[in-house]
């Protein structure tokens, strides 16, 4: 039996750190796993080559639990190991057995995962001593028996095992005991290994027996190892997708449509990605997309894989060019990682306008649905948004959908200002917002739909991209407001009737928590309504995109505002202008000539001020002021 020593020095101990100080311990089971298929894909490269002349057999790995030994142990029929490949791989940690297979047989090895040696010390996160029992593939190759205790300390000995490959077995901690129930690894392994291409074994199949489930004689195979993403497209068809989406998403309604990715060059990438329907309450949800190295599960924190955008769709992206150990630093930083992020943008982009193209019908029904991904990879991706301006679409109160060409050739004959700017009106609630669009249909204008909640910020977004194009909200103005045409009639009234009307008008207005009422006049139509209550577009846009930018939280603490707009060409206003005027003309003018005589007398006296002629004006000043607020609020009763 040889004693001795893991050699462990400086250079070498950091990539295990790197490896896994930041993962939670429940990875020490994929990458023992893992390692079982790289050395079961190894024996059957070797074999293809002819350097390995043996029966293969069973190529699967078995995961056991044996809960009264507190042992879980991981089984390979794969090229097992000599006592001097444990010594090189295992007692010296800086190798990579992977590394160099891959160097000799680089062109046909695609299918090696990970990094044989370095995984291995995972297992010391949840067990207090490992033991290594193996036979290497090599003609005339002996068995050895390896055991480490997680110190520094190892064992090699002779081992009586007859069969190929590796049982890696782990004597679990009492802090890990939880790796010791079926269930537990049973999760994990569905979580990490469901794709893996080699059958991996847990347990046993159950059926139903004298009222309960009870393990059968057959072996339970819990991966698929052919998953869809393998395949190449013309293999599949549309139910082969639905049936896989309904796999990864059990109980969720099928998905819009889908996007199969394989590229080769200038990187490796495999993958689908679906399009699920999007509600309105818009809110990125997290582990959508899944992203796998090699059909190794990596994590479902794909940030700085996708753009941002993408974390709308779900599916699942497959690239060895991503390690299996991956912190977000470095998936943000790697330009592996930016290139793969910047094709899976153009081709979603390219698959969204080949659908606009070959199916326009079809697209417009599934526009709603989609319409608030492609509006949040508009705001926040640029190449994004400069694909999408093509077959971004907008829809009418009439239910009826325009490119942005198209409306602009529908509306800017007649929605075209006297300042030569498009007005695009828009609604965002049809029901609420009824008589304001009405209005502006009986003018023969169009009226958009923007009812979602990034759409705040979108109309900004477009008013940047067209030119000399302005959105503005139907209730926002009155209708010959929102569309100038030339110098309209002022409303005619005097100053000191301005004021009265003001006044009565004002005190009709509800008291409303957060919110102040203007009124303001106008010369509409006879035939419009007397009183139009308006919102202010630019503070009603920003208050809306303060509730999502945490940046311009002012906005929103900011009362609404609301215009109370008169009509003063309606009888009705005209009538309550003429009666108001003849019953307080004769008390309110004599007042309001008062103010004006004595704001008059201010004026002159602050002017003596400053040129030092009169040293009195100021409690002069003081005095007038006095009698202006006290003859003011006579009038304001």
């Amino acid at each position: 039996m040889q004693k001795g020593k893991i050699g462990v020095t400086t250079e070498n101990i950091f990539p295990v750190i790197k490896k896994f100080l930041y993962s939670d311990n429940e990875i020490f089971l994929r990458e023992l796993v893992s390692n079982a298929i790289d050395a079961t894909q190894k024996i059957k490269t070797l074999s293809s080559f002819g350097d390995f002349k043996g029966t293969l057999g069973d190529l699967n790995v078995k995961v056991t639990v044996d809960k009264e030994a507190g042992t879980l142990t991981v089984s390979d029929h794969g090229i097992g190991m000599t006592a001097d490949d444990i010594e090189k791989y295992i007692n010296q940690i800086a190798f990579s057995g992977a590394e160099e297979f891959l160097a000799k047989y680089k062109d046909n090895a695609n299918a090696i995962i990970g990094h044989f040696g370095l995984g291995f010390y995972s297992a010391f996160m949840v067990a207090k001593k490992v033991v290594i029992r193996t036979l290497s593939y090599k003609e005339g190759a002996e068995a050895v028996r390896w055991e480490c205790d997680g110190s520094p300390e190892f064992t090699l000995e002779p081992d009586d095992r007859k069969t190929r490959g590796t049982d890696i077995i782990l004597y679990i901690d009492d802090e890990s005991k939880e790796f010791l129930e079926q269930a537990r690894i049973d999760t994990l392994l569905k979580k990490y290994c469901r794709f893996l291409p080699v059958p991996v074994i847990s347990g046993k199949e159950q059926e139903w027996k004298d009222g309960k489930m009870v393990d059968t004689d057959r072996d339970r195979v819990i991966n698929n190892i052919e998953p869809q993403w393998t395949k190449k497209p013309a293999e599949l068809t549309d139910k082969d997708y639905l049936d896989f989406y309904h796999e990864l998403y059990p109980g969720q309604e099928d998905p819009l449509f889908w996007i199969h990715l394989n590229v080769d060059y200038p990187f490796t990438l495999t993958g689908i990605l679906y399009f699920p329907k999007i509600k309105n309450n818009f809110e990125i949800t997290k582990n959508r997309i899944q992203l796998y190295c090699n059909q190794v599960f990596v994590t479902d924190s794909v940030e700085g894989v996708v753009p941002e955008f993408m974390m709308l769709l779900q599916g699942v992206i497959d690239s060895p060019d991503i390690p299996l150990n991956v912190s977000r630093s470095y998936l943000q930083s790697d330009s592996a990682v930016k290139k793969i992020s910047t094709y899976i943008t153009k081709k979603v982009a390219s698959r969204l306008e080949d659908l606009f193209k070959t199916d326009r019908a079809g697209f417009e029904k599934k526009w709603d649905d989609i319409k608030l991904f492609i509006v949040y990879g508009m705001l926040t991706d640029e190449k994004f948004c400069e694909a999408a301006m093509k077959f971004m679409l907008l829809k009418d109160t009439e239910g009826k959908y325009f490119t942005l060409d198209e409306y602009k050739v529908l509306v800017e004959a007649n929605q075209t200002d006297k300042d030569g700017n498009i007005v695009y009106l828009y609604t965002t609630d049809p029901v609420a917002q009824y008589d304001f669009i009405k209005t502006a249909n009986d003018r023969g204008y169009n009226v958009l739909v923007l009812d979602g909640q990034l759409d705040s910020h979108f109309v900004g977004l477009l008013e940047n991209k067209l030119e000399k194009t302005t959105f503005v909200r139907v209730d926002s103005d009155v209708i010959d407001n929102l569309i100038r045409k030339d110098d309209r009639k002022a409303a005619d009234l005097t100053p000191l009737q301005r004021d009265i009307m003001t006044t009565m008008f004002r005190s009709q207005t509800p008291e409303v928590d957060k919110a102040q009422f203007l009124v303001s006049f106008e010369a509409m139509a006879a035939s419009d309504q007397p009183v139009v209550i308006t919102q202010n577009e630019y503070m009603r846009r920003m208050k809306e995109m303060s509730a999502l930018q945490p940046g311009m939280a002012f906005y929103g603490e900011l009362p609404d505002s609301y215009n109370l707009v008169v009509n003063t060409e309606h009888p009705l206003v005209a009538g309550i202008k003429d009666k108001a005027t003849e019953a307080l003309e004769a008390t309110v003018k004599p007042l309001a000539d008062k103010v004006e005589a004595d704001n008059a007398e201010i004026s002159k006296l602050r002017e003596a001020h400053k040129a030092g002629t009169d040293a009195e004006s100021d409690q002069k000043v003081k005095d007038l002021e006095k009698e202006v607020a006290d003859s003011l609020s006579l009038i304001h009763i």
